[in-house]
């Protein structure tokens, strides 16, 4: 797996209020980043902009690799139950069972893969979104508060889903009020919220 993600001189306005401008970084291949920072900072809206789903005010992002954004509220029908929720998101991404079958068991859900999305707590729902990211085959993952919502063992699947995805060459960039093990993580704070 190889990939590269830069960002110059990114600016980003929500509303009338400037959230944060002149950010630059540059992750290769097994990088990572932790972003930090008060609530309404700007946290999420740097990892849209990243993804695709803000313009941003100045700068520009480049990216060589596929991406997959865990965002807070994890986007699977709640009718479904978990394995085929996750794999509708697979074959879009170009996958399958396999995929499926390999976020699930990193994340501790293979046990549940035939409970209906809406009869899972919010950590199990939680965990669900990253099997979701964990199974894309995505290089570069964006992590919205990826630890939110997670139990001691299953941040700890988390870490470990991280640690494998980097030494394959991935990339992460997570914001986040939690710990979360990032060793040798750039570190980013964004501004203080008005």
């Amino acid at each position: 797996m190889s990939a590269r993600l830069s960002l110059e001189a990114l600016g980003c306005v929500r509303g009338d209020r400037l959230l944060f401008s002149g950010l630059d970084l540059t992750l290769d291949a097994g990088g990572a980043a932790l972003v930090t920072g008060p609530n309404g900072a700007g946290k999420t809206s740097l990892l849209r902009l990243i993804a695709g789903l803000l313009r941003p005010e100045a700068g520009r992002v480049e990216m060589d690799g596929r991406l997959a954004f865990g965002a807070i509220e994890p986007a699977l029908d709640r009718e479904l139950p978990l394995e085929r929720a996750l794999l509708y998101w697979a074959r879009i991404d170009g996958g399958g069972a396999a995929e499926v079958a390999t976020g699930l068991a990193a994340m501790g859900l293979a046990p549940l893969a035939e409970v209906p999305i809406r009869m899972l707590s919010t950590g199990q729902l939680k965990r669900a979104g990253l099997a979701r990211v964990i199974g894309s085959g995505a290089e570069i993952w964006l992590l919205d508060e990826p630890a939110n919502g997670l139990d001691t063992e299953a941040r700890g699947r988390l870490e470990s889903a991280i640690a494998d995805h980097r030494a394959s060459g991935g990339i992460v960039i997570a914001a986040t009020h939690q710990p979360l093990a990032l060793p040798d993580a750039v570190e980013m704070t964004i501004g203080a919220a008005g």
